[in-house]
């Protein structure tokens, strides 16, 4: 993912407009519009300024273009809350979580069937 998809990525999961952006820069619309359409050289200054309205990190911009990126805003009362990670490792986390997940539930189908014979015998003892 490039800069500009990121910086486009970023602000769409806050549900900023590019008006929101362009303001928040104070520059044009159609001056943002170009950024994340890769067509301005971003300077460092520039990138700096669109990092700390997007609450990350400059190279957190370039990391992502190297790698897989997950980025997830989470809005409380008071904060907002951003995560970061590589993609191999959030699908290597599901997988490993799916395999948990299908662990429980065999655990739980054998104790349901642990349940149901105890009951039978149960029954049986209170027959006799």
């Amino acid at each position: 993912m490039s800069v500009h998809d990121t910086i486009r990525t970023i602000r769409e999961l806050n549900q900023w407009t590019q008006e929101d952006m362009a303001e928040k820069l104070n520059i044009s619309v159609n001056g943002y519009s170009k950024i994340e359409r890769g067509k301005s050289k971003l300077t460092l200054e520039k990138l700096e300024q669109i990092a700390n309205i997007l609450n990350i990190n400059v190279s957190d911009l370039y990391s992502a273009k190297e790698k897989g990126f997950f980025c997830l805003f989470s809005e409380n009362s008071q904060n907002n809350s951003n995560i970061y990670a590589n993609t191999d490792a959030i699908i290597f986390e599901n997988e490993k979580l799916s395999l948990i997940i299908q662990h429980k539930d065999e655990i739980i189908k054998r104790q349901e069937d642990e349940i149901s014979t105890l009951r039978e015998m149960i029954k049986l003892q209170q027959n006799k």
